[in-house]
């Protein structure tokens, strides 16, 4: 469960070796939306794009997806996330949480196939649509409700 925090407005990342997906959501309306999907290599992310979504949405912290094997032990993209996240952290000086992001992807195809989005369409919004689960999780975590 993420520690109590009184920050407002959060961007999450579903972090991967060649695209970022993005979504904002806030403590107030407890909800994480889609918001874009960065591309960058794992060894060389997106730095300007995240920059500009920092600006932009002046987020009170930042929620990092955490890629597990289902058994709980981590994979080479574990050890990448977490790298992204301090590195998140080092440039941003913003508090990063990892969140366990284990079925995000499924869950995101879920909710694509939900929504009627086309099969061929589904690679554009994949991955912000996994960060919006990661980040829903974390939200859904907090303590107290809605005010």
């Amino acid at each position: 469960m993420p520690e109590s925090t009184t920050a407002e407005t959060f961007l999450g990342f579903d972090y991967g070796a060649k695209y970022i997906g993005v979504a904002v959501g806030s403590r107030h309306s407890r909800q994480a939306e889609p918001l874009t999907t960065l591309r960058g290599s794992a060894k060389n992310p997106d730095w300007v794009g995240v920059s500009k979504l920092i600006a932009q949405w002046r987020p009170d912290a930042l929620i990092v997806g955490l890629p597990l094997n289902m058994n709980g032990s981590g994979n080479p993209m574990t050890r990448a996330a977490r790298q992204f996240g301090e590195h998140l952290k080092d440039r941003y000086n913003l508090p990063v949480h990892m969140v366990d992001e284990r079925l995000s992807t499924l869950a995101a195809r879920d909710i694509l196939n939900e929504a009627g989005v086309p099969m061929r369409r589904h690679k554009k919004r994949l991955d912000q649509v996994a960060a919006q689960t990661i980040l829903q999780t974390f939200l859904n975590e907090l303590p107290g409700g809605p005010p």
